[in-house]
């Protein structure tokens, strides 16, 4: 499988993105999809996962109430709807398709989109 994140960019504080992940192969419908992200100078984040149906989400407490993850497996995409961002939101967004049960072991990862988002 492989991932590309799309959908960032520059944003105001209180704005909104909507981030997309478009997986190539036709496993994509069999993995638990996360989205993660990386501020400069900190450890890479999981902020929001949702099952391989897609019948179950979860999310950082950054992100409750704000994000909204979900999927559609007919069309092999991932999406993080984001609104009433931060200047602490500001990071790499990463996709990523879970191995396993454990989100600290991943089987791939999409390669990154920047957002920004300014006071």
């Amino acid at each position: 499988v492989q991932l590309q994140a799309s959908g960032g960019g520059l944003v105001q504080a209180g704005g909104s993105l909507r981030l997309s992940c478009a997986a190539s192969g036709r496993t994509f419908s069999t993995y638990a999809m996360g989205w993660f992200r990386q501020a400069p100078g900190k450890e890479r984040e999981l902020v929001a996962t949702i099952t391989a149906s897609g019948g179950k989400t979860g999310y950082a407490d950054s992100a409750k109430g704000r994000f909204t993850i979900s999927r559609d497996n007919a069309e092999n995409t991932l999406y993080l709807q984001m609104n009433s961002l931060k200047p602490e939101d500001t990071a790499v967004y990463y996709c990523a398709a879970r191995r396993g049960i454990s989100w600290s072991t991943i089987a791939y990862w999409g390669q990154g989109t920047q957002v920004t988002v300014s006071s």
